[in-house]
C-alpha cells in the first residue's frame, strides 16, 4: 500500500513538473487597439490590420474593416478561416440564405465557401480573422 501511494505521488509530481515546464516556455502577444496599423485592402473602403503572421505568405490573424453600406460581390477565400465580429451589423449570404451577425458573433468558412458580405446600418463592420493560409479574395462567376 505504501509503495502504491509513493508511485501515485511520484506520478502526480512528474505531471506537475512537466506541465510547469510547458507553461514556462509559453509566449504572449499583445496589440492595443491604438497600435493597429490599418492598410488599404485594395477594395474601396475596405482595410486590414494584421496583428500576427503575414496575410500574403501564410497563416495570419488580422482585423478586416468594411465601411457602412459595403456589399461585396460573390466570392470565396482559399484558406479556411474563423471569424469573430467585433463591431457593426454584418450580413452574410451563403447558399441564398442571409445570416445576420451582431458584434460578438462567430462564423467560419472552410472549403472555399461561396458568400456575399454586407455591412448594414450607419456603423462600419469590423471582424477579427484567423486565416489558416495565404489570404485571398477570389471572385465567383455570376450564376
Amino acid at each position: 500500500m505504501a509503495i502504491q501511494r509513493c508511485v501515485s505521488v511520484a506520478a502526480v509530481v512528474l505531471v506537475v513538473c512537466v506541465t510547469a515546464r510547458a507553461v514556462d516556455g509559453g509566449k504572449a502577444a499583445y496589440t492595443p487597439r491604438s497600435e493597429l496599423k490599418w492598410a488599404d485592402a485594395g477594395i474601396p473602403g475596405v482595410a486590414t490590420a494584421t496583428v500576427e503572421g503575414d496575410t500574403a505568405k501564410g497563416p495570419s490573424h488580422f482585423y478586416l474593416k468594411y465601411p457602412p453600406g459595403f456589399v461585396s460581390p460573390a466570392h470565396h477565400h482559399t484558406p479556411d478561416h474563423y471569424v469573430t465580429t467585433v463591431s457593426g451589423n454584418l450580413v452574410l449570404v451563403v447558399d441564398g440564405q442571409e445570416h445576420r451577425l451582431a458584434p460578438g458573433s462567430f462564423f467560419s468558412f472552410t472549403g472555399k465557401a461561396r458568400h456575399v458580405a454586407r455591412c448594414e446600418g450607419t456603423e462600419g463592420c469590423v471582424m477579427f480573422i484567423d486565416a489558416r493560409g495565404t489570404w485571398d479574395v477570389v471572385p465567383e462567376a455570376k450564376p
